[in-house]
């Protein structure tokens, strides 16, 4: 059903009230909106055609009515590109004119900063050593027994490994096994890495080993910062939706499935039910896409009850979204 102007005010008018109160919306709230300039008895009239529409529905006897996810659907897509308030914009732009670090804080920081701009749970998944090749290694002696790995990347991530061993290791078997590990490594992704090539010293074939195995569970491991789960916490009256909602959370693979098939799906925002996982059917999911030198590299969302804040959430995650993929193809 398409809704003509002064229905679609109205219903504007009903989720902005309950977005902001959380409590059913009367007429009288309605008519006192400063879009909506019709008289009380046309706004009862319409409100009981949206009801009977779908777009609206009424808790209880004598209550007032609350947005249905057909209601919140129309709103999101009668939206206009929102612009994030200035202050917000500038915060945006401040951190990430000023952020510094490895890509793991990097992102981190990212699902901080929209959790704390959104007052919802924040998700950013990073997708981009998927594609990316490692640049160099080397094996560093950090004491007798202790030996860390760092690695770099073609898309700028630095992974550390270290590990503490029973026996003294010299520099010659670090040099070997160093050695070792490029030559199995060079121009490789982590998500590709084939067999180790033995050499002719078994003491650096064995510390090898030792971090190429951490590699392989590296390259399988999905990378996924999550924020703001707090923030969920208070969205919900009943305790049970809150334990599913966290538990959702708190499995990444989960999460990366639910991101990557609501953006194949071409939404960028899933409301209720079409986020297609049953416990989040009271939540609403806002996503986009972010790219590193025009390829796409991962995604960033906001997750919250269905009476969230739209147009202020899709203007969040698409600036920071675009900003991240500004930040990370810099280096």
């Amino acid at each position: 059903m398409k809704l003509d102007e002064r229905k679609a005010a109205i219903l504007k008018a009903v989720i902005e009230e309950y977005t902001e109160t959380a409590l059913p919306v009367g007429s009288s709230a309605v008519v006192s909106a400063a879009h909506v300039k019709v008289s009380a008895a046309t706004v009862r009239n319409d409100m009981v055609a949206l009801e009977n529409a779908g777009f609206l529905r009424q808790p209880h006897t004598s209550a007032g009515r609350v947005p249905t996810q057909k209601g919140y659907r129309h709103f999101v897509d009668s939206l206009d590109a929102a612009n994030l308030a200035l202050t917000e914009r500038r915060q945006v732009a401040t951190f990430f004119g000023q952020m510094r670090g490895e890509i793991e804080e990097v992102m981190r920081e990212t699902a901080a900063l929209l959790a704390n701009l959104t007052d919802y749970a924040a998700v950013v998944v990073d997708e981009s050593d998927e594609a990316a090749t490692v640049r160099s290694v080397q094996l560093v002696s950090l004491a007798e027994r202790t030996v860390m790995m760092v690695l770099v990347l073609s898309n700028g991530q630095i992974i550390k490994h270290s590990f503490d061993f029973d026996t003294d290791l010299d520099g010659d078997t670090i040099a070997g096994a160093t050695a070792q590990l490029w030559a199995s490594l060079e121009g490789r992704s982590l998500s590709a890495l084939g067999s180790l090539a033995p050499s002719t010293e078994p003491a650096a074939d064995a510390l090898a080993a030792q971090f190429y195995r951490e590699l392989i569970e590296t390259g399988d491991a999905e990378r996924v910062y999550v924020d703001g789960t707090s923030k969920v916490a208070g969205a919900f009256e009943a305790v049970d939706s809150v334990g599913q909602v966290l538990t959702i959370l708190e499995q990444q693979l989960v999460v990366v499935s639910l991101l990557a098939d609501v953006v194949e799906r071409g939404l960028s925002v899933a409301i209720g039910t079409e986020t297609g996982v049953e416990p989040l059917s009271e939540c609403s999911l806002v996503v986009s896409p972010y790219e590193i030198d025009g390829e796409h590299a991962g995604s960033i969302a906001v997750l919250g009850p269905t009476r969230m804040n739209y147009p202020q959430a899709m203007s969040a995650v698409a600036v920071v979204s675009n900003q991240l993929g500004n930040r990370l193809s810099e280096g």
